[in-house]
């Protein structure tokens, strides 16, 4: 029986993958400035060229982490709201807030997104890789709301941009304090019920 062989796209698939993967737990546990990448390369498997010839940088190699750790970060909210079968899409916003606090614990998300990302990928790349998963998210749970009345119906674009900014910044406070979790997810929740119709 003939073995296929793997094309060059698919090679070059699996190298990006195990480089990814080698990464993500190296940048979570120690940082972004701590590992260097020989040390990447000797845990994926490979050579630093073949590093180089997926990656032009560490940063590059770090912005594509940062995109599996925050598309992680996302279906963990979509699965904790499905979970939850919350009783209506307001209480499906609040299960999402509390998802995202939770997410925000995690020493991977925690490390990775928000302590190294805003500084490796600049607050333009940090803001645009939440907006990338998180954006879409918030607008459905916001939609939901509001054609169910339950929300002033308020224009859903901005409306997400500013949720998901208040979010953003709102993680990055308990980055700071953990301690400031409950008081910062009741300010979040008080700023969504005080924009229900009733």
């Amino acid at each position: 029986m003939e073995v296929r062989r793997r094309t060059q796209a698919e090679r070059n698939a699996a190298t990006r993958g195990a480089l990814v993967a080698a990464a993500r737990p190296l940048f979570a546990e120690r940082g972004f400035a701590a590992v260097g990448t020989p040390e990447i390369a000797r845990a994926a498997g490979v050579t630093r060229g073949a590093l180089y010839h997926q990656f032009a940088d560490k940063t590059a190699l770090f912005a594509a982490v940062a995109e599996a750790v925050e598309a992680g970060v996302t279906q963990q909210i979509i699965d904790d709201v499905a979970t939850a079968a919350p009783r209506d899409p307001a209480a499906a916003l609040h299960v999402a807030v509390d998802a995202w606090f939770g997410a925000c614990e995690n020493p991977e998300a925690r490390r990775v997104l928000l302590l190294d990302a805003p500084v490796v990928l600049g607050w333009d790349g940090f803001r645009d890789l939440a907006l990338q998963y998180g954006l879409g998210l918030t607008e459905q749970l916001l939609q939901a709301a509001i054609d169910a009345g339950q929300l002033i119906a308020l224009p859903v674009r901005p409306f997400a941009h500013v949720l998901v900014g208040a979010l953003q910044e709102a993680a990055l406070v308990i980055t700071d304090d953990p301690g400031a979790r409950a008081d910062t997810a009741r300010v979040v929740h008080a700023i969504v019920d005080g924009l229900r119709t009733a």
